[in-house]
């Protein structure tokens, strides 16, 4: 049973929630229970993950709060509290399009899910075994920094993009090798739209007509039947991931391309927080989230353009480099 110095902590833990101040009692949870070895600890603490995950849209936190909540309703199955917040937040992130865990829960609470029996029935049994170990142990994420200036150098900003590959493997490692080969250092954003997007990436052309994937994923200008001997290097593309629930909302990340399938190469855009276009969904692929500058998209998204939406004063993407991958365990909430 908790003491009483855990039970003032709790009260003030959930005062901040109230607040709307998940950081503030997450701290207060750190520093109480910082094993989360209480069941009202794990209700808190996904709650609170779930107020950070709302301010900041991001699909890691949210699967944190499950987690943190999913554990807390296994631990006190009548707690009504865990378990409505627990349904809200599934209920929010089915509405968002993220799913509860990076891989298919394959078990839930003892029973095969409709995968598993399938798996099962496969006879997979030691692949079974790795990704529910996978699907209670980690999310990935690579975190990328663009240097951006504009206004003539004026301004100037950094732009935090957290991506994930576990939504959309080929897009995260062509932008990755892209980034690691230094292909976006001092190019710039050729298409501006106010209330809409930034786009770059064209280090080619530099003007919306080039670019090209990190290496050969397969496709040759959207086709798969070419060979790579005979597709010209300008002319590798990479395959759609649009069908991976990631949606264009604000302050994210999508693959530019063509209308025709598979033809995405090097060229991306950036979403300010002002836009949510869904009626690309399902067409380009979102394989990332702003974390932090999303301002600076809004600001460059208003700058003034000219024929084919070219800002007239360029807007530099003067650096992007790739600051290192995060595993978060499922139970980590500090």
């Amino acid at each position: 049973m908790a003491d009483d110095e855990v039970k003032v902590a709790w009260e003030k833990a959930e005062k901040a929630i109230t607040k709307g101040k998940g950081e503030s009692a997450l701290k207060i949870l750190r520093d109480v229970d910082p094993n989360g070895t209480e069941q009202t600890t794990l209700r808190l603490a996904g709650h609170a993950t779930w107020l950070e995950a709302k301010s900041g849209n991001n699909r890691t936190d949210y699967r944190r709060a499950a987690s943190l909540l999913r554990d807390a309703t296994k631990k006190n199955p009548r707690d009504k509290k865990a378990d409505r917040t627990y349904n809200e937040l599934l209920n929010e992130m089915q509405d968002k399009g993220i799913s509860e865990t990076a891989f298919p829960r394959l078990i839930n609470d003892g029973t095969p899910t409709p995968a598993g029996i399938v798996a099962i029935f496969l006879g997979v049994v030691v692949v079974l075994a790795g990704i529910n170990v996978a699907n209670r142990g980690a999310t990935t994420t690579d975190i990328v920094d663009l240097e951006l200036t504009w206004n003539s150098g004026a301004n100037s900003g950094i732009v935090t993009i957290e991506l994930y590959p576990d939504d959309a493997p080929i897009h995260v490692e062509n932008f990755k090798l892209l980034v690691e080969n230094g292909d976006y250092d001092g190019t710039i954003f050729h298409r501006v739209i106010d209330d809409f997007m930034i786009q770059g990436g064209d280090f080619t052309n530099q003007d919306g007509t080039g670019g090209h994937a990190a290496k050969w994923f397969g496709y040759c200008n959207g086709d798969p039947g070419v060979a790579e001997s005979n597709c010209q290097r300008t002319s590798h593309t990479i395959p759609d991931e649009a069908d991976n629930g990631l949606m264009h909302e604000p302050c994210t990340i999508s693959m530019a391309k063509t209308s025709a399938p598979h033809t995405g190469g090097s060229q991306f855009f950036l979403i300010p927080n002002d836009s949510t276009p869904s009626w690309l969904d399902g067409q380009h692929t979102v394989f990332g989230q702003i974390t932090s500058g999303c301002q600076h998209v809004t600001a460059i998204s208003g700058v003034e353009t000219a024929e084919s939406d070219r800002p007239i004063e360029d807007v530099e993407l003067v650096s992007a480099t790739f600051v290192g991958s995060e595993t978060i365990p499922w139970y980590q909430f500090w």
